[in-house]
């Protein structure tokens, strides 16, 4: 158990440091990227190619497996189908990420750094977290 927090601490401390470096914790920077009318900044699609090349043959290699390096179990998604909320989750996500220019995990590391709309950012997040947990308790009931 402490190995697997240890470790769980050490990739967040190098995601952290990667998103700060990259660039990803400054909405100006992620704004840029996203506007491709006006003085669009393409070094985010780096970024996110890096991820792709770090991240698809570590998803390839856990294929199949039950169980993680460290001999946890392994819990990989399974489903494959598009459905409605997926699709209006997807939305939002890119609304808000266009709108403030934070995603969940810069939102987190910037919050750590005291910036503002980092605080406002996780708030909200946090707010429509609560609303989706109350809707589907009243959906199932």
């Amino acid at each position: 158990m402490a190995r697997s927090l240890a470790t769980a601490l050490l990739a967040g401390l190098v995601f952290g440091f990667g998103l700060i470096l990259s660039g990803m914790v400054n909405p100006a920077k992620v704004l840029a990227f996203l506007d491709l009318a006006g003085d669009w900044d393409p070094s985010l699609a780096l970024v996110m190619v890096g991820a792709i090349a770090v991240s698809f043959p570590a998803f390839r290699w856990l294929a199949g497996r039950t169980r993680t390096v460290l001999a946890e179990p392994l819990h990989l998604p399974t489903r494959r189908d598009i459905d409605a909320p997926l699709v209006l989750g997807s939305l939002g996500f890119g609304i808000g990420w266009g709108l403030a220019g934070l995603c969940p995990g810069p939102a987190l590391v910037a919050l750590g750094a005291v910036r503002i709309e980092a605080l406002v950012f996780v708030a909200s997040m946090l707010a429509g977290m609560g609303l989706f947990e109350l809707i589907e308790r009243q959906r199932k009931a």
